[in-house]
């Protein structure tokens, strides 16, 4: 989905920056990549970036957990159960939008399996985003997806279905016409 809405906004004239963990995915060659590894990596680069960007698109579903501690060195077995200590890693799209200047806007992505709409409604108001695009599991390592797009209020704004270019341009046609016009009237 991060590849189709890059090709969108590329198509349409934009600038593109992708923040990206490793994927066997190609991005389009006039994008401008950053390539990261961790949850930390991709929240400093995002951070990095977003300073000089009109707005963030969250399409990466980087790791919600991280081990509490990390070992140095290979863990013997002992014959005994190993209990292994998980952290919350820091929401880099929670971290953006309670970030954003007020010409900024954030898009996030929700992927849910249960009260997608509820849920999302949830992430859209505690990550601080503009737009929420909520879809389901169905999406992954799929050419097609199914998408609602909420906006800031809770209110759904679009469903979208088809190949995952077909989607990832209606929501770029959302993002323009409820994002960018919004932000390049507010500075005029």
């Amino acid at each position: 989905m991060g590849a189709a809405l890059a090709k969108a906004c590329i198509d349409r004239g934009h600038e593109v920056v992708i923040v990206s963990g490793p994927v066997t995915i190609e991005y389009p060659d006039r994008a401008t990549v950053i390539p990261v590894v961790t949850t930390d990596d991709m929240l400093r680069a995002a951070v990095d970036q977003f300073a000089s960007c009109d707005g963030a698109i969250g399409a990466a579903a980087p790791c919600d957990y991280q081990p509490q501690q990390v070992a140095s060195q290979k863990i013997a077995k002992t014959g005994q159960p190993l209990i292994i200590e998980l952290v919350e890693t820091q929401d880099v799209v929670a971290t953006l939008g309670q970030s954003k200047r007020k010409s900024q806007w954030v898009v996030g992505f929700a992927l849910e399996t249960d009260d997608r709409r509820f849920r999302a409604i949830v992430k859209l108001e505690k990550k601080h985003c503009d737009l929420m695009v909520s879809n389901g599991p169905e999406a992954i390592d799929s050419l097609q997806n199914r998408v609602e797009i909420l906006a800031a209020d809770g209110t759904l704004v679009d469903t979208i279905e088809g190949s995952k270019e077909q989607v990832a341009g209606g929501i770029i046609d959302q993002v323009e016409r409820r994002l960018i016009t919004t932000s390049a009237n507010s500075t005029t």
